[in-house]
């Protein structure tokens, strides 16, 4: 799996169910990446968008609920992301960040350079990823390319 994330300096992503700022481009690079995808949210996030995302394959995580036109994930710990092709890429929110991280092999970052107030944050990260490459950058933002650090191999112990 790939996350997909915008965030502040501070780890913003959100504020009441709201992307907290409109920066040109940005969400037309969200597109260009999970274009022909299967896309991954909380249902919380679907709600926020209003509608399908087209020309995805929309899978929502709800206990209890369901909407037309998407799949309905009941339980996140049983959820195989080897059953759909191309790569599935997790949208949000926080809580499906925090619960996904560890199952990503990769992450697709956008820095926004300036700070917005929120009350949804991103997870921790760089201690488990290593920056591969700056995808773009421009005034307002850069995009950059994460990937899972590998494991130092344990060391064995010889007395």
């Amino acid at each position: 799996m790939i996350a997909i994330a915008a965030m502040t300096p501070s780890r913003v992503i959100g504020r009441g169910s709201q992307i907290p700022w409109r920066i040109s481009g940005e969400q037309k690079w969200f597109k260009e990446a999970t274009l022909g995808h299967p896309i991954l949210m909380g249902s919380r996030t679907f709600e926020s968008i209003g509608r399908p995302l087209p020309g995805r394959r929309n899978l929502v995580v709800s206990r209890n609920r369901s909407w037309p036109g998407v799949e309905i994930v009941r339980d996140l710990s049983t959820f195989d992301p080897t059953q759909y092709s191309p790569e599935v890429f997790v949208i949000g929110g926080a809580e499906i960040y925090s619960q996904l991280i560890d199952h990503c092999r990769e992450l697709l970052i956008t820095r926004v350079k300036h700070e917005y107030d929120g009350d949804a944050y991103f997870p921790e990260f760089e201690s488990k990823f290593r920056l591969v490459e700056p995808i773009r950058e421009t005034t307002d933002y850069v995009i950059e390319r994460w990937a899972r650090q590998r494991r130092a191999p344990a060391r064995q112990c010889i007395a």
